[in-house]
């Protein structure tokens, strides 16, 4: 069931078709006090760099101070929480993931906000591809290689992720489903010792957002075997994608605003247009893509649009997984 979930062609070629069709036209609309941008996790990685790079384009076309504010702890969802809880006048969205919108509701027993009922789509700002990996020094050089390994090592294919419940993790088991092998998902606290991990030789294959892998990769200490888009990376022309591998594998992640419930929809639609005419702003673009970030341009509207597709697409694999978080 898993890898029926991902036949189709998954959420990069559903948005940049989508939602850049046409440049969003600016707006004069203005705020009367400044605008807090909530990121669930700590300076320096890919939802905080999005946060900055929007909000440098956003204080100029809203008129006020757009502040990033990180509120770290529970991967993400303390961050959630906040933002659930804020008033109808107050100026207040969250950058907002997959783990934190779509896994955390599946997984949690206890979680603390309705990641449906408790929020409302404001704008999608960027995408995701994932990953696999292995050593510089490894045996394995293609994905070829991978499957032939895993498939004549009963037991060996330990998949190391980031974080247990994250989107890598699922994607793991997505790609053991794909090959047919059985694979062992190693969760991690962070991209940092998986790489260490990785590059040392204490785990065989990784799985991470490109955004943490690309460098690694290009300083030769370890090699990215497949990308997981429908078509090759700007960045990485000489890796090719799963498809091309044989690998019928499809996947994203992304970076999307949420107000809180409670805000006017008024509102929020005019922020979702504000924010759509930024990301489509050619300097804003570069510099989302220099960050190893694909640039989303999209509306209230659309992005409510995108976030159901691809909670029906992972769901499924979430749901099939067995995984639960009890306390």
């Amino acid at each position: 069931m898993i890898k029926n979930a991902f036949r189709a062609a998954l959420l990069p070629c559903v948005l940049l078709a989508a939602c850049t069709a046409g440049a969003a036209q600016d707006s004069a609309a203005k705020l009367s006090t400044p605008l807090t941008l909530v990121v669930g996790y700590a300076p320096g990685g890919a939802t905080d760099r999005a946060a900055r790079i929007v909000a440098t384009g956003l204080q100029a076309k809203l008129g006020v101070s757009v502040v990033v504010e990180n509120k770290t702890g529970a991967g993400g969802r303390i961050a959630a929480q906040l933002v659930k809880n804020a008033g109808p006048d107050a100026n207040m969205l969250l950058l907002g993931n997959p783990a934190v919108i779509v896994v955390a509701p599946l997984v949690f027993e206890s979680l603390g906000y309705d990641a449906v009922k408790d929020f409302q789509p404001v704008s999608m700002v960027t995408a995701y591809g994932f990953g696999v990996a292995v050593s510089a020094d490894s045996q394995i050089k293609d994905m070829q290689g991978l499957v032939q390994w895993a498939k004549s090592n009963p037991g060996k294919f330990n998949i190391a992720v980031p974080a247990t419940g994250s989107l890598p993790h699922f994607f793991g088991l997505m790609l053991a489903d794909q090959i047919g092998v059985d694979g062992q998902i190693i969760g991690y606290r962070g991209s940092a010792p998986v790489l260490t991990d990785l590059i040392g030789g204490t785990v065989p294959v990784a799985i991470d957002t490109l955004d943490m892998l690309t460098s690694q990769h290009e300083g030769k200490r370890i090699r990215i075997l497949a990308t997981s888009g429908p078509q090759r990376e700007t960045a990485l022309p000489d890796v090719p994608t799963f498809t091309e591998t044989g690998v019928d594998l499809q996947a994203a992640g992304w970076n999307t605003f949420f107000a809180s419930a409670a805000m006017p929809k008024e509102k929020a639609n005019m922020l979702g247009e504000v924010i759509k005419s930024v990301t489509a702003d050619p300097d804003i673009s570069t510099k989302l893509l220099q960050n190893d970030l694909i640039p989303v341009s999209a509306n209230a509207q659309e992005t409510g649009e995108l976030v159901d597709a691809f909670r029906a697409q992972w769901a499924p694999v979430v749901k099939d997984s067995g995984f639960v978080v009890t306390k």
